[in-house]
């Protein structure tokens, strides 16, 4: 027999040899991948699939429509977690962890069209934090061990048993999780696994974290260091009429929306099972806010922080060196009751920059917070507003000066009218105040240049009447011109606990209006 012909033998019968070991194997892990599956699963849920391929090849084992439930499920109603999903693929797995080990390991999984319920007790989004890495990540990673993940087109529902509506919803999920390191270690810190990178997007979220508010999502794409929200909104899940009667304390009641939010070069996690948040920069764009109080609810008597303290006593690493709000609308609405309607006070074209906004945690020295204000007050008089304060000052002293230029008083009617039963006429050329304060006290100036002023006050039982005596009486009292020169007052003011910083400043601006006017 000549060489050749040997050599040729010898390649038919490898050719042949390595197809006899590849189908030998493919039964083998065929018969033992479902012992995987079912026999060593030490999760809290079954696993079940339509069909499934291996390929010794190319190392890739393809899955279609898998069904995960819960091994305790009720018989008679649901509870815990189910999942139908499309199709897995496990691509170039190791043949040796497979035969000896028992486990799946792997250079990646790819998830396709997963649909993912959770039915669960109460109205928390989660009972127990830890249940994450002890019933889900630890058991997943004795099965499949994998340094990359991949979900496309996923969906998530967490529903309470207790109302069965939805307490969060999560659309058209597309996750690249890469470099992932399980390990004893990563399972006993907070987040129980490591990662290189990841990306993550997201389409249309409804989250409900307690009766009184939902938020939603348009979209949020976030990518290792930045975030990008598009069409949020945090809105009652009540009226305002039902909201207030379900108040045991008086409470301002929010609804916020925005057409888009990044942060930039963020960093978080965990550290010594502590969280922290840095951002570089996070902007805002076209927020429109509400913020409504009723005053049927009793007072709220407890201590109103001022926001050095508030920034000071949060217990984890905060850090935003730039915060900006662009081209806002903020309305403020206050009601006695329901009879009259809300005063209101509007600011257009609201732009807002602070600068070094910090927690107070572990540290000794910082900057001062810098807040710039500009907008629009009652939709044409444009106000500027400097402010400043160091969140380690235990006196929590601040500085805050700001001006007014060319006011109508006519548009302050619709907040003194139903809150005040007062209308004014005239106008304030310029009202430029200065106030240092802290916890206890503020002092400060304030200047007023105003032309024709006139007050007109109406009568309390019939609200559309003029008490005309009564206006006659505080129009000869009131100093209705400044004789285009500016009129200065000094002012003090003790602090009420229980009463926010938003009052404090009012009450100050208060105090020199009526120096100046009266």
């Amino acid at each position: 027999m000549s060489i050749y012909k040997k050599i040729a033998i010898g390649i038919i019968s490898l050719f042949i040899f390595v197809i006899l070991v590849n189908i030998g194997l493919n039964y083998w892990i065929k018969k033992q991948l479902p012992k995987i599956i079912h026999e060593k699963n030490k999760t809290a849920y079954n696993i079940n699939y339509e069909k499934i391929e291996v390929s010794l090849f190319s190392r890739n084992i393809s899955a279609t429509t898998l069904l995960v439930h819960p091994k305790n499920e009720p018989k008679d109603s649901k509870n815990g977690l189910f999942s139908k999903i499309e199709s897995v693929t496990i691509k170039h797995f190791n043949i040796w962890d497979l035969a000896f080990r028992d486990i799946i390991q792997a250079e990646s999984i790819i998830i396709n069209k997963p649909r993912v319920i959770l039915y669960k007790k109460g109205d928390k989004l989660l009972n127990n934090s830890k249940s994450i890495k002890s019933e889900i990540v630890e058991p997943f990673r004795k099965i499949v061990a994998v340094r990359n993940i991949y979900i496309n087109d996923g969906a998530v529902d967490v529903v309470s048993l207790d109302t069965d509506k939805p307490i969060l919803n999560v659309k058209k999920i597309i996750l690249k999780l890469e470099g992932i390191l399980i390990t004893d270690a990563t399972l006993k810190e907070k987040i129980p696994l490591q990662y290189e990178k990841y990306t993550l997007v997201c389409d249309s979220i409804y989250y409900k974290p307690n009766q009184f508010y939902h938020f939603s999502i348009g979209k949020i794409a976030t990518e290792n260091n930045y975030l990008k929200i598009n069409k949020f909104s945090v809105l009652p899940e009540y009226s305002r009429k039902v909201f207030v009667q379900k108040l045991d304390k008086e409470k301002d009641i929010y609804t916020i929306k925005l057409d888009s939010a990044e942060i930039n070069k963020m960093d978080w996690g965990f550290k010594n099972d502590r969280f922290f948040f840095k951002a570089n920069s996070i902007v805002m764009n076209h927020v429109d806010a509400n913020v409504y109080r009723n005053k049927i609810p009793n007072d709220d008597l407890s201590k109103k922080y001022l926001y050095n303290a508030l920034l000071r006593k949060i217990k984890f690493p905060l850090q935003i060196d730039t915060l900006q709000i662009k081209k806002s609308k903020l309305v403020y609405e206050e009601e006695i009751d329901f009879t009259k309607g809300p005063g209101i006070l509007n600011f257009d074209q609201f732009n807002l920059r602070a600068l070094n906004l910090k927690s107070g945690f572990g540290l000794k020295k910082t900057n001062d917070v810098k807040i710039k204000i500009n907008c629009l007050f009652m939709k044409d008089s444009h106000l500027a507003v400097n402010w400043n304060f160091n969140i380690l000052d235990l006196k929590d002293s601040f500085h805050i000066q700001g001006s007014i230029s060319n006011f109508n008083v006519a548009a302050m009617e619709r907040f003194s009218k139903p809150y005040m039963n007062t209308t004014f006429t005239g106008t304030f050329k310029k009202y430029h105040f200065n106030f240092y304060g802290n916890d206890d006290i503020s002092k400060g100036n304030a200047s007023l240049e105003y032309d024709d002023l006139k007050v007109k006050m109406f009568k309390k039982k019939n609200p559309e009447k003029e008490a005309k005596l009564k206006s006659a009486i505080v129009n000869l009292l009131v100093k209705n011109d400044s004789k285009d020169k500016p009129k200065n007052a000094d002012v003090e003011v003790e602090r009420i606990q229980e009463k926010s910083f938003y009052n404090f400043l009012w009450r100050n601006i208060a105090e020199s209006l009526k120096k100046i006017l009266i």
